[in-house]
């Protein structure tokens, strides 16, 4: 039973509202409203970044920048799930329900409006939560996440890409059983759990389930690699923060690019594209576990100055890592042409572009990082994105 009188009288004002968006015209009037009822709601302790997540999509509507579908659902999303996330605080289902209002009231909206696009709806909905759980700690979570919603709501609407609700549902059920299990098993937080999924989703919606299998490769040989002596890497001062669980920084810094050569590839069908996401994984999982095994070298050397440097250190390399790493990537294309994604000159490609990736990963480490310009993760994302980009053209030249 909801006993709170404010969290009562914001969703039946936010349904009252969503029922009455289509019939008003035009926007600016409903923007107006929403704004007037955001201020309201900005004096109310706890909902100060709300309001002003709401007052932004607002305006955005009404400036016909956002359809009415998305600053509906928005705000069907983040209102009805934060509420109903409330009312479970403190208890292990609180984001369950969160996902289940968030879905269900979503969904009404999209039924509601004839708008039918549970694709969108979906990754709105677990963009939410994904945000909700990294950001728990932040008195801004709110804003970030209405905001976060409607702009990957709004671009994957603009993509307008048509799939089988069947295969959506089983790519849903496939990437969640992933991610609740690296959950349980201790080597994904529920950040990473939700970021996983999502990731999981667009890989098999926007190209194939293959392409999931060669991903959930590299996590499980990352994830392998990590624990292999964890002990031994924590005396040394240089094991995975938080017993090695992966979150949705370390998720995000290694599947960005891959993710987004799945949505091109969806689009396009370019075999391009295929290389760019190969060439970005095999980077990941070389740079992982070269970095992982390496640790067990007594001497590692700095990759620009060949110089002895401590175990862990950003940038330090070994023969044993090396070996690793090639072998690493190594099976990821040997897997990926196994699986029939592809073919023999590209797997070969790929190789080199992931042992590549993994030296360019060391040496953005030993420059740019160790400098304090940008962190693991921001070496990490670039190391892909360049062992993706050289597969891709050295794809095309081979052609």
């Amino acid at each position: 039973m909801i006993k709170n009188p404010v969290l009562w009288t914001t969703w039946v004002l936010t349904i009252g509202c969503i029922l009455i968006a289509p019939y008003i015209k035009p926007n600016w009037i409903l923007s107006l409203i929403v704004i007037l009822f955001s201020i309201t709601l900005f004096l109310i302790p706890g909902t100060k970044y709300a309001s002003i997540s709401i007052i932004t999509i607002s305006i955005l509507y009404g400036i016909s920048w956002l359809p009415l579908f998305i600053f509906t659902s928005t705000i069907a999303i983040v209102v009805i799930g934060e509420g109903a996330y409330r009312t479970m605080k403190g208890s292990p289902y609180a984001y369950f329900s969160y996902v289940i209002a968030a879905t269900a009231s979503s969904f009404l909206v999209m039924i509601y409006l004839h708008h039918i696009v549970p694709l969108i709806t979906l990754l709105g909905v677990i963009v939410a939560v994904m945000l909700k759980s990294a950001l728990t700690n932040r008195i801004d979570v709110l804003m970030v996440e209405g905001l976060g919603v409607a702009m990957t709501m709004y671009f994957f609407d603009e993509l307008n890409y048509q799939v089988d609700l069947t295969l959506l549902l089983i790519a849903v059920l496939i990437a969640f059983t992933f991610g609740y299990t690296a959950n349980k098993l201790h080597v994904a937080d529920l950040s990473g759990l939700f970021s996983g999924a999502l990731i999981g989703i667009i890989l098999i919606v926007f190209a194939d389930v293959r392409w999931f299998f060669i991903m959930l490769t590299f996590f499980i040989l990352g994830s392998a690699c990590t624990k292999y002596h964890y002990d031994f890497k924590l005396k040394l001062g240089a094991a995975q923060e938080h017993g090695g669980v992966r979150g949705y920084f370390n998720v995000f810094a290694n599947g960005l690019v891959a993710s987004s050569a799945a949505i091109l590839f969806g689009i396009t069908h370019y075999p391009m594209f295929i290389a760019l996401f190969l060439g970005s994984v095999a980077t990941a999982t070389a740079d992982t576990v070269a970095g992982e095994i390496g640790m067990m070298s007594p001497t590692p050397y700095l990759i620009t100055t060949w110089k002895p440097v401590p175990p862990g250190t950003n940038g330090g390399i070994s023969a044993i890592g090396e070996i690793a790493g090639f072998g690493a990537c190594t099976v990821i294309l040997v897997v990926a042409f196994a699986l029939n994604v592809c073919s023999v000159s590209m797997m070969i490609i790929g190789i080199v572009a992931g042992f590549l990736g993994t030296n360019i990963d060391s040496l953005i480490g030993a420059t740019i990082e160790n400098r304090g310009y940008i962190g693991n993760a921001g070496t990490n994302l670039l190391a892909t994105l360049f062992g993706g980009l050289f597969a891709s053209v050295f794809f095309i030249k081979a052609l």
